[in-house]
């Protein structure tokens, strides 16, 4: 097992595919072999962003994603519906999106990933106790609202506001929310 402290300083940012707006970006993979990292390169990618005004999202063909509200609501994607914070909602890269706001600004976290090169998944853990167990991989530990702190196996971690912990693991461990809230990024990497 790896554990790295990922300090929102050392986030880099970089624009949307579409240049519609700014990623903040956390984590990412790229292809050993690729002589530059850019989209065609990208295995996965974990990032924040705001949203501002409405419009479309970026079409990324190959690319499966998967977002989260983190601060504001209403955010509403026609198709799929996001209105609540720190619900999951799932799409590919392909899928036309606009979008709207119903109630001013949010901000979301994105994970995607090149189909066939990972599965992801992303999940809130809101309330002290919750817990996931937690497979080989990558797994990322984002603080969206204040710190937070976790407990892995019997290690107890603290993650400053929108700082993340990024656990490396080789084999399966538990994670349990001690103070929070805190968003999950799970990475398993197929190639």
């Amino acid at each position: 097992m790896k554990t790295t402290l990922l300090n929102p300083e050392d986030y880099t940012r970089s624009p949307w595919k579409n240049g519609g707006g700014v990623f903040t970006d956390i984590a990412d993979a790229h292809r050993a072999d690729a002589p530059r990292k850019d989209w065609d390169s990208l295995l996965w990618r974990f990032a924040s962003t705001p949203i501002v005004a409405p419009g479309p999202f970026s079409h990324m063909p190959g690319i499966d994603r998967l977002q989260m509200v983190v601060e504001g609501r209403g955010l509403v994607l026609k198709s799929p519906d996001e209105r609540e914070p720190f619900t999951t909602v799932r799409f590919t890269g392909e899928l036309e999106i606009v979008t709207a706001l119903e109630a001013g600004p949010v901000e979301v976290v994105n994970l995607m990933a090149r189909r066939g090169a990972a599965e992801i998944g992303l999940v809130a853990l809101k309330q002290p106790g919750d817990h996931r167990h937690l497979a080989a991989g990558t797994h990322l530990v984002y603080a969206p609202r204040g710190e937070c702190r976790i407990r892995l196996d019997d290690e107890d971690f603290v993650v400053p506001r929108t700082g993340t912990l990024k656990l490396e693991l080789d084999g399966s461990s538990q994670l349990s929310l001690v103070a929070g809230p805190a968003v999950l990024g799970s990475i398993l990497l197929l190639v």
